[in-house]
């Protein structure tokens, strides 16, 4: 058993959360990380619609008994997506934990907290996690370079951001970016966190909604094959190394301007790649802990291997290291 005070505020057994995915965060995968003890999350967005949203909620109930939460993650956008429906769907569904992510949450703390979700922040820095810290969320993920998707523009790594956030933050706080097996777990601990965010570990599972091509490619992948797109743009992202990528890079690092990649970024070419396992079609996200992954394990048997290993470690390297 591996328990903190990350397990007794958000109701789960282990400290391990399956974070939001684009594409990836649905009733299969988060259910069966619910059944496993830990806290995973349908991703918001991904459904087309708020009522699409309440219909995957529903679904997932009927697969599991057990807590599970919903990412929100709120982006700057020309034409954003109805952000207070997908909010208000969340806490009349009665969902008990919501992952904010990207801007400020401030302005749907009220509704959640009103509605007895606990929100979970997903932060890049240590000033952005302490200002959520202050505006009240309950639980802090934070989110080292090694990270997929958006690691932010600082480039702090995890074995200097965790210990560096944990000594100004005073709730629950979790590390995420880089975390894959029982080594990461106990590492994160040891560093001040509360337990550990996975999502590219969680993508190569059984459960996982993507095609077999995309778990096969992170199996083999080191931890040298991502790429850094939008650096010059300064909204810098982590993906998979494939075709797509590298030519995004080229044409930003030569002048090139947003809308000279805009087709090839689209976000329907990306998920795609889920779909029919073309990993070379579009951009999909993926961190450098792909070169941890070795195997497509159910969640499961991923989560009780975590736990006990874990465990085996604490026990056993650490205790026998002690003079």
């Amino acid at each position: 058993m591996v328990r903190t005070r990350f397990c007794d505020v958000f109701g789960v057994e282990y400290p391990i959360v399956q974070g939001g995915m684009q594409w990836v965060g649905r009733a299969e995968l988060v259910s069966a990380v619910a059944n496993a003890g830990g806290l995973g999350f349908i991703t918001a967005l991904t459904q087309p619609t708020p009522e699409d949203l309440a219909k995957e909620i529903a679904r997932c109930r009927e697969m599991t008994d057990r807590p599970f939460g919903v990412n929100l993650t709120i982006l700057p956008s020309i034409s954003p997506p109805p952000y207070a429906e997908y909010r208000d769907v969340i806490v009349e569904a009665g969902v008990p934990v919501v992952e904010t992510a990207g801007a400020n949450p401030a302005e749907h703390l009220p509704v959640f907290h009103k509605g007895g979700v606990k929100v979970l922040h997903k932060c890049t820095s240590v000033r952005h996690a302490v200002k959520a810290q202050e505006l009240g969320v309950d639980g802090i993920s934070i989110d080292g370079f090694e990270c997929a998707g958006h690691p932010g523009e600082d480039d702090i790594p995890g074995l200097v951001l965790i210990p560096a956030a944990a000594k100004e933050i005073t709730i629950p706080m979790i590390a995420s970016g880089g975390f894959a097996d029982a080594r990461g777990l106990v590492a994160a601990l040891a560093l001040g966190a509360d337990g550990i965010n996975m999502g590219t570990r969680f993508l190569a599972t059984a459960e996982s909604p993507v095609h077999e091509n995309v778990k096969r490619r992170l199996v083999a992948a080191t931890e040298r094959d991502t790429d850094l797109i939008f650096r010059p743009l300064g909204n810098t992202a982590r993906v998979a190394r494939n075709a797509v990528s590298e030519q995004v890079v080229s044409i930003l690092d030569e002048g090139g301007k947003f809308e000279d990649v805009r087709e090839l970024v689209a976000g329907v070419r990306g998920r795609k790649v889920y779909e029919v396992g073309d990993v070379d079609l579009g951009i999909w996200t993926a961190g450098m802990v792909q070169g941890l992954i070795h195997d497509v394990p159910t969640v499961a048997e991923l989560i009780a291997r975590i736990v006990s290993e874990a465990h085996a470690l604490i026990k056993g390297r650490l205790v026998g290291v002690l003079a």
